[in-house]
């Protein structure tokens, strides 16, 4: 579905990714794990367009993107929700929702289905319709990021870090969402995480990055107990 193939990726004269490859098939929640600085978000961004390979290439369901701007990747069906949420904070809860669907023009009556799955999925999102993005707690803005980008029926989303910064009930939750949203909407998850062993626990496939390499990739469950990654990510 996702094919990234031997993508070398500089800022300026410094490179943040070297010959990396990565596969998403239909139907699977992918992790993405590494230390700071890996090249995780780099990795992300430059499947989003935001950054440029200067060779190799990325293909979407046959597709070459790897030249495509921001706003056609969208359109051709992939969603990336930042870290840091990057909501927008003087919106209420509603409007950035309404936001996320800006590119579907949809109707009335279809985009407040969305609206209302959205709510149906994070209730807490509903209780603040109302209120100003900004002003809520980290827990509900991540809710309202990740509903944001639901909001364009995407085929399929890449959640950069969304459990960062959350209290460990929220962080349970949160993965709890994302395995319901690929499992009820049948949408590949591509997850980059520094929580490696809830991302590694909820993924069928991981990659392991370090300073820009594919360091291992395989089955989550075989390399949850790899003595490697477990002394490297998972306290073992």
């Amino acid at each position: 579905m996702l094919k990234v193939k031997n993508i070398d990726v500089f800022y300026g004269k410094v490179q943040a990714l070297f010959n990396v490859s990565m596969e998403v098939h239909p139907g699977e929640i992918v992790s993405v794990i590494g230390s700071n600085g890996a090249g995780k978000s780099t990795l992300l961004k430059t499947i989003m367009g935001i950054n440029r390979p200067v060779s190799g290439s990325i293909e979407f369901l046959g597709k070459t993107i790897s030249n495509l701007n921001v706003h056609r990747i969208v359109t051709e069906g992939i969603v990336y929700v930042p870290e840091g949420r990057e909501i927008f904070a003087n919106m209420t809860v509603r409007e950035n929702l309404e936001m996320g669907a800006y590119s579907k023009k949809y109707s009335k009556s279809l985009l407040e289905e969305y609206i209302t799955s959205a709510y149906d999925m994070f209730p807490r999102l509903k209780e603040r319709s109302r209120q100003t993005a900004g002003t809520l707690s980290g827990g509900e803005q991540q809710m309202l990021a990740i509903s944001r980008g639901l909001m364009s029926n995407p085929k399929i989303i890449m959640l950069d870090e969304p459990s960062l910064g959350l209290a460990p009930v929220l962080v349970d939750e949160m993965f709890e969402a994302i395995v319901k949203i690929n499992r009820d909407r049948k949408i590949p998850v591509v997850l980059v995480e520094q929580n490696a062993y809830m991302a590694m626990s909820i993924s069928k496939r991981t990659y392991v990055l370090e300073v820009g390499y594919i360091k291992e990739s395989g089955d989550s469950n075989i390399l949850m107990n790899s003595s490697e990654i477990k002394k490297a990510y998972l306290g073992g």
